[in-house]
């Protein structure tokens, strides 16, 4: 079988193919069909935080593969109740959980969950914004390239510059169910919230009845050096919004909020595979492994060895260099696209964010000589 053929003969034509087959992966490194080593400074856009293949969740998926995969939620499950258990424990104060398949439909129970504590329909984001491209996530999300051709989106939501607390305190109204943030901006360039920010926009929230929630879909579960990014705000959101590494690999959601959620009753929302025991059983051995092996402590440190590295590239054609942890968004004063194809040629893969930025999101576990190596061809394609 031609890989390549099959693929562009029968794909939705939705995704701008790369031209490489990749077949097999381990920790921070990804092999081709013809057995090239790349390091992966992508990670699936964000999912793999513990690396590919890491043996403990590929031993859990294994052996619960054996005993059970599915099993709606209308039923206890001992793999799920584990999980539960768990994942409500990280956040002191939110202790319930609702689990669901991605990131885009953690955003849309939340919106949901809003709405139905608070008896109102309006909905407040920030410019820049990526959530998610069903419907409700789509509406929360700022980009245009992304909504116009999906037009009319769910009314009720309006956007506002991030960073700027005297705009969200103008915009949070008595009608507003919910503040929808990012911790840190990925899609929209890789742009880390102010903690004054998040400390400011979990005051207005509280004063004016609104609920807060956080967008940690690609900034969760240790990219940034902490567990969860508002963390480094000191703050506790009413409803965080958890996907992508979340069960190493495995596709799930997860919304964690606590008493400020009200009115949920049987039937209201459900998701078929959510908290299915195949997912959760991979989710407890990813999340024990973070905690095990300190992934947040290894993106800290890693972190900012790369940040210095890279600030200290000299580049002309480079404005910034911004992020947080393991989460690095190089912006540059032209195009990345040229040059996100020049590191694909030197076998670093990484991905932009918006038009001028390359965003770097290496597995937590990527070694620090693979990190000199991402360095030194960024090097040589930015001279």
């Amino acid at each position: 079988m031609d890989i390549f053929t099959v693929e562009s003969a029968h794909t939705s034509g939705l995704y701008t193919k790369q031209p490489i087959a990749i077949v097999r992966g381990q920790g921070a490194s990804l092999w081709d069909a013809d057995g090239n080593e790349y390091i992966d400074c992508s990670s699936g856009h964000g999912v793999a935080n513990l690396g590919h293949a890491h043996p403990k969740v590929a031993a859990a998926i294994a052996d619960q593969s054996t005993q059970l995969v599915t099993l709606f939620e209308t039923f206890y499950n001992d793999k799920r109740a584990a999980l539960m258990e768990l994942i409500t424990s990280l956040v002191p104060g939110l202790d319930k959980v609702f689990f669901c398949n991605s990131g885009t439909e953690a955003i849309e129970a939340a919106i949901k969950f809003a709405r139905l504590s608070t008896g109102r329909t309006n909905v407040i984001a920030a410019m820049r914004g990526f959530h998610g491209r069903t419907l409700g996530a789509l509406s929360a999300t700022y980009n245009k390239k992304y909504k116009e051709a999906f037009e009319p989106l769910v009314p009720g939501f309006s956007h506002v510059p991030y960073n700027n607390v005297e705009a969200l305190e103008a915009a949070v109204t008595d009608g507003v169910a919910a503040v929808i943030l990012e911790a840190v901006q990925g899609e929209g360039g890789v742009y880390p919230a102010d903690p004054e920010y998040l400390q400011a926009a979990r005051r207005i929230c509280s004063e004016k009845g609104a609920l807060l929630v956080i967008d940690e879909v690609q900034s969760g579960l240790g990219r940034t050096g902490k567990l969860f990014a508002f963390q480094h705000a000191g703050i506790t959101p009413d409803i965080v919004c958890i996907a992508k590494s979340l069960a190493g690999g495995l596709p799930m959601g997860a919304v964690l909020f606590g008493s400020a959620v009200k009115n949920l009753a049987p039937g209201l929302h459900g998701s078929t595979f959510g908290g299915n025991p195949l997912a959760c059983a991979a989710a407890l051995a990813a999340l024990t492994a973070i905690q095990e092996e300190d992934l947040p402590g290894q993106a800290a440190a890693k972190g900012a060895y790369l940040m210095e590295e890279l600030q200290s590239l000299d580049s002309p054609k480079v404005r910034e260099v911004r992020g947080k942890g393991l989460m690095i968004g190089i912006e540059l004063k032209e195009k990345v696209a040229p040059y996100i194809a020049a590191l694909q040629e030197r076998h670093i893969i990484a991905l932009n964010a918006g038009l001028t930025t390359i965003r770097l999101l290496p597995p937590l576990v990527i070694t620090r000589e693979q990190l000199d190596r991402v360095v030194a061809a960024l090097k040589e394609v930015l001279q």
